[in-house]
C-alpha cells in the first residue's frame, strides 16, 4: 500500500475551531467556545451575520487593493484588530507574547488582557514591533488597577480600552458543567497580585474581582487623567455611545462579551448602525447625513436588514437628553464618588491625538468568543 497523503491543514476560522475542540483540554475548550446562559447570544451574534447580503457593484477597478486604513490617528494594514483575549496560555505556550508577535507580523494592533497570563511589559519586550492597547478590567482594588496601568504605559502601549459589560460575572454554565478552573500553573499577574492566590481559581471567582460601583464619573476620571485614549468596550446602544463621547471616550467597542455576560442581548452586528449614526462624524446640527458617512473603520456602518434603524440624536445637536450638563430625563445622574477610588492614569511620554470618537465592532464567531 503506498503513503498515505495528508490532506490540506486548516484553511479557515472554522478549522481551526474543528481543531481546537481535538487538542484542547475540554474544560479549556468550554471556556473558549462557551457563551452565557442558554447560549442565544452566542448563536445570535453569528447568525446576525448571516442574515446581512452584500451589494456587489461592478466594473471598478480592483486590480490592486489596498486595505490599509486607520483607527485612532495609526495606520493599520486592514480593518481587523485582535480583540482582548484572556489566559491565552491555556491555548498556547506561547501565550500573549505570540499573538503579539503575529499581531505586529500582520501590521495591525492587538489588544492585551487585563487577565493576560503574561505582564504587558513582557508582551511589549517579546513584540518590539506590535502596536498595543491595553484592556482594562478596574479591579475593586484600585491600587492593583493603576499599577497595571502604569506599567502598560511605561511599556509604550498606545491606547487603554475599559471594559464596561461585565459588573458582575455572566453565568457561564459550559464551566459550570465541567468545573473549569485556571490550573495553578497557568499564571494570571495581574489575578495573584489582587488575590494573593496561587493555587487553580474559577473564571468567576476571576471576574468578582471587578468594580460593580464602576460609573460614568469614573470613565470621566480616567479620561482627564490620561494622555493616552481611552475607549469603551461594551457599548450596545446609541445613548451610552453618546454619553461616553460626552465624557471624551476616544472611541467605543460596540460588544456584547462574545455573547459571554448577559444573554438574550442583540447581536452586535445589528446594532452597529445605531451606534456609528449617533457618533460618528457626518451628521451636521440638521441630522442630515453629510459625506463622511459613519466611523466604522474607515467606512459606513451597517444598515438594519428590512429598516432604516433608529433616527439617533447627533451628537452635539443640544435639546436636552443626553448631554450631562443639561437638565432632562434622559440626564446622566451625577454621584458624588470618593476621591480615593479615582482611577489615576499615569502620564505617558507620547500620548495620540483624540480624533472624534471611533466606533469599531467586535466581530463574533469561533474565535471571537472570549472573556
Amino acid at each position: 500500500m503506498g503513503a498515505v497523503e495528508e490532506g490540506p491543514g486548516p484553511i479557515s476560522v472554522a478549522d481551526y475551531e474543528r481543531r481546537a475542540s481535538e487538542v484542547l483540554d475540554p474544560g479549556a475548550h468550554g471556556y473558549f467556545a462557551g457563551g452565557a446562559g442558554d447560549e442565544r447570544t452566542l448563536r445570535e451574534n453569528v447568525a446576525a451575520f448571516a442574515r446581512w447580503r452584500l451589494r456587489p457593484r461592478v466594473l471598478v477597478d480592483v486590480s490592486e487593493v489596498d486595505t490599509r486604513t486607520t483607527v485612532l490617528g495609526e495606520p493599520v494594514s486592514m480593518p481587523i484588530l485582535v480583540a482582548p483575549v484572556a489566559f491565552q496560555r491555556l491555548a498556547h505556550p506561547d501565550g500573549e507574547a505570540g499573538m503579539a508577535r503575529a499581531a505586529a507580523g500582520a501590521g495591525t494592533v492587538m489588544c492585551v488582557s487585563t487577565l493576560a497570563t503574561a505582564r504587558p511589559a513582557e508582551v511589549a519586550a517579546a513584540a518590539p514591533e506590535a502596536r498595543l492597547w491595553f484592556q482594562l478590567y478596574c479591579f475593586r482594588d484600585r491600587g492593583v488597577t493603576r499599577a497595571l496601568l502604569s506599567e502598560a504605559v511605561e511599556a509604550g502601549f498606545r491606547a487603554v480600552a475599559l471594559t464596561v459589560d461585565a459588573p458582575r460575572p455572566g453565568r457561564r454554565e459550559r464551566d459550570l458543567r465541567s468545573g473549569f478552573r485556571l490550573p495553578a500553573e497557568v499564571g494570571v499577574p495581574s489575578v495573584a497580585t489582587a488575590t494573593g492566590a496561587q493555587g487553580p481559581i474559577s473564571v468567576a471567582d476571576v471576574l468578582r474581582l471587578v468594580d460593580p460601583a464602576l460609573s460614568w464619573d469614573d470613565l470621566e476620571a480616567l479620561v482627564s487623567d490620561s494622555s493616552l485614549p481611552v475607549l469603551i468596550k461594551g457599548v450596545m446602544t446609541a445613548e451610552d455611545a453618546v454619553l461616553a463621547a460626552d465624557r471624551g471616550a476616544a472611541g467605543v467597542i460596540v460588544s456584547n462579551h462574545g455573547g459571554r455576560q448577559l444573554d438574550g442581548v442583540a447581536a452586535t452586528v445589528d446594532v452597529l448602525g445605531d451606534v456609528a449614526e449617533a457618533v460618528g462624524p457626518g451628521r451636521g446640527a440638521d441630522g442630515r447625513r453629510g459625506e463622511a458617512g459613519n466611523r466604522c473603520g474607515n467606512g459606513a456602518g451597517p444598515r438594519r436588514p428590512g429598516g432604516a434603524g433608529r433616527q439617533a440624536r447627533p451628537l452635539g445637536s443640544g435639546g436636552g437628553g443626553y448631554r450631562r450638563r443639561q437638565a432632562g430625563p434622559g440626564a446622566a445622574p451625577r454621584r458624588a464618588r470618593a476621591g480615593a477610588g479615582a482611577l489615576r492614569l499615569p502620564r505617558a511620554r507620547v500620548g495620540l491625538a483624540r480624533p472624534r470618537p471611533a466606533v469599531l465592532l467586535r466581530v463574533p464567531g469561533p474565535l471571537g468568543r472570549r472573556l
